[in-house]
């Protein structure tokens, strides 16, 4: 027997920590930040449920903070042991854990220098110099390769399609001559997106831990590139600019290979496109570094000659002083800024200088969850508060659901039905509470399977 803890993306889609404890092992599934409603955000201030120290492997499905973001303060508190991803995961973990503790350290200087937190002073969670130690306890390893973390127990990375070194984590027990099988999916991507392999089909799953982020909804039907192309060719008629807060790892690269293709196509003019974070410039880079991970259209394009991420004027701001000329200069085009829910990062600036001006257009092109600037942006509010202030809301809002990372539940329910036998159970999590009770009733009513939504921090036993 065993015991599986959930200790996080519990009635939320952030925070994903999950303690599998066997008699061999005790692994953490993922290590990631809370984010969002601040009840939510003050999880990420309270001590672990147990010693860091007893964990002895952390297994990371990918690198958004999401699922990664915790690791530095994990490490800083008394873990040991050994972190494992893919190789672009660590890759893309270099880039976002540096640039996470330099964002903890400027939200902490900001809300000291203008005042607006109850801390006094206020802290950050980690630093950088926490981040770059954290990444010292990396084991990367190759999707498809066996890591052996105790005698009988295997673990496997197997690519889930969400973004660039995106895995589920497949956990197979063979001791008491039997096997037995667990699978978290951390991130479930989507068949057919650009760039990246659609997600690998599994077998003989005992026990599956699934996401829910978009359980209760259908992405929209009309080809995103389609409706990309509209948004870009209407703030080109209103003489604004179009700014685009994208989450810098995967969205932003796949953004700048739809603009590409528009404009190859000459479906949109060509625009200067601003990428204006360090990060997302990094991401870029590790893209450009790891194309084995590519789909087999893009090696095509690449071995075409093309660069698949180039727009034709694209420009990569990664100075602050360049950033800081978008907003003096006024200058027109697409801006396209870290964070994706508007959580903090340069978007920030952007948008307190271009949402109370209508000629201004913003587009959101991901999952903006409850509690975060982006949420609120998008439900209509005439403010949104960005560095203590109540800005308004009198730009163009757009949001096109069809670029996100995440499977909807029809695509779910189109990889559920490749297993050959139902898990014995099934954990719904990485949703807000509709979302993953909607998802739970359609494999209820779909394949009759054992589902269960668990709360935070509580325990199952499980025959694993």
């Amino acid at each position: 027997m065993a015991q599986l803890t959930f200790l996080g993306a519990t009635g939320t889609v952030t925070g994903s920590r999950f303690l599998l404890d066997s008699e061999k092992r005790k692994l953490l599934v993922d290590c990631g930040l809370f984010q969002g409603l601040k009840q939510d955000r003050l999880k990420n201030w309270e001590p672990f449920p147990i010693p860091q120290v007893k964990i002895d492997r952390v297994l990371l499905t990918h690198a958004h903070l999401d699922h990664s973001g915790y690791l530095p303060r994990f490490i800083k508190q008394g873990f040991t042991g050994k972190v494992h991803s893919t190789w672009s995961t660590f890759d893309l973990c270099r880039i976002m854990l540096r640039d996470s503790g330099h964002l903890q350290e400027e939200d902490a200087y900001w809300a000291n220098k203008k005042k607006f937190s109850k801390h006094e002073p206020a802290l950050p969670l980690y630093t950088v110099k926490d981040a770059e130690n954290s990444l010292k306890y990396f084991d990367p390893v190759f999707y498809g390769q066996d890591l052996l973390v105790a005698d009988s127990l295997r673990v496997k990375f197997r690519d889930a399609g969400h973004i660039l070194g995106s895995s589920f984590i497949d956990i197979k027990n063979t001791s008491n001559n039997r096997i037995r099988k667990i699978l978290f999916t951390g991130d479930l991507g989507r068949p057919s997106r650009p760039i990246l392999r659609d997600p690998v089909q599994v077998f003989e799953v005992d026990y599956l831990i699934l996401e829910s982020t978009y359980g209760d909804r259908l992405h929209d039907s009309k080809p995103p590139e389609e409706e990309l192309a509209r948004v870009i060719n209407e703030s080109v008629k209103r003489g604004g600019s179009l700014v685009i807060p994208s989450f810098a790892v995967g969205r932003t690269q796949e953004l700048l290979f739809c603009i590409r293709e528009l404009e190859e196509e000459g479906k949109i003019p060509s625009l200067p496109v601003f990428v204006d974070s360090p990060m997302a410039i990094d991401a870029t880079m590790v893209f450009e570094k790891r194309k084995g991970d590519y789909d087999i259209e893009s090696k095509v394009l690449e071995l075409e000659g093309k660069n698949v991420l180039k727009t034709r004027q694209i420009k990569f701001c990664r100075s602050t002083e360049e950033s800081k000329q978008l907003d003096e200069q006024k200058i027109s085009g697409i801006i396209i800024s870290a964070s994706g829910m508007v959580e903090g990062g340069r978007i920030l600036h952007h948008l307190a200088h271009r949402l109370p001006n209508p000629q201004h257009t913003v587009l959101f092109i991901g999952f903006q969850a409850a509690g975060t600037r982006g949420h609120t942006i998008l439900e209509g509010k005439p403010m949104v508060k960005i560095h203590g202030q109540q800005i308004p809301i009198r730009a163009k809002i757009e949001n096109i659901s069809g670029f996100s990372a995440h499977a909807d539940y029809n695509e779910i329910l189109a990889w559920l039905m490749g297993f050959n036998r139902p898990p014995l159970k099934t954990f719904i999590v990485h949703g807000e509470p509709e979302a993953a009770e909607a998802l739970s009733e359609k494999i209820k009513r779909k394949f009759g399977w054992d589902v269960v939504i668990p709360k935070f921090k509580e325990t199952f036993e499980i025959d694993f």
